[in-house]
């Protein structure tokens, strides 16, 4: 096991306890959700006390998805300022929430962040424009470029276009990074 200290971790809290670092592909399913469970545990305890900080109100909802734990911010009216203009502000959250879990862990985290709501409306955007994108490219047989988007956004658009039975691909390099849908070979 791995062992932190009061000075490594820069609270006065003690330390989360860590699982021993396995490969992905080796660690067995409990394990793994055990493991995940531990990081969103860590991410929750660092964002209560940025809740706290920032003094904003919010209730927070922790969850495994797949092979990522998740974490919303739930609850107040006043959590817009924690989004920002186009969820900046909740990308740079979520970075450094999934710092944290790191300075824990020693393990990088693919944690995913959600607040008020705002990845859950933005998927259900994306997916309907890469549905809306995917059709026209059936129609016309011609690829389409769509508008740059971060890495969260153009996953959620592969993922779309590939449930359609279309392929995709990302073009060009951050920040103007976007996905072009392709014509069925």
């Amino acid at each position: 096991m791995s062992e932190t200290t009061e000075a490594d971790t820069g609270s006065g809290a003690a330390p989360a306890e860590t699982p021993p670092a396995v490969s992905a592909s080796a660690e067995s399913a409990p394990a793994k959700v055990k493991r995940l469970e531990a990081e969103g545990d860590i991410a929750a305890d660092y964002l209560e006390e940025l809740l706290d900080i920032a003094d904003v109100d919010g209730d927070l909802d922790m969850d495994v998805e797949g092979d990522r734990a998740a974490v919303s911010i739930v609850g107040a009216s006043d959590l817009d300022v924690l989004v920002g203009a186009s969820g900046e502000v909740l990308e740079c959250l979520q970075e450094l929430t999934r710092l944290a879990v790191y300075r824990e862990t020693g393990q990088r985290s693919r944690l995913m962040l959600d607040i008020a709501g705002y990845r859950q409306d933005l998927r259900k955007s994306l997916v309907e424009l890469a549905r809306e994108a995917g059709e026209e490219v059936k129609e016309s047989g011609e690829a389409i470029k769509l508008s740059p988007m971060t890495a969260f956004e153009r996953k959620v658009v592969h993922d779309a276009v590939a449930e359609m039975g279309l392929t995709s691909e990302s073009d060009g390099i951050e920040p103007t990074r976007c996905v072009v849908v392709l014509p069925a070979r």
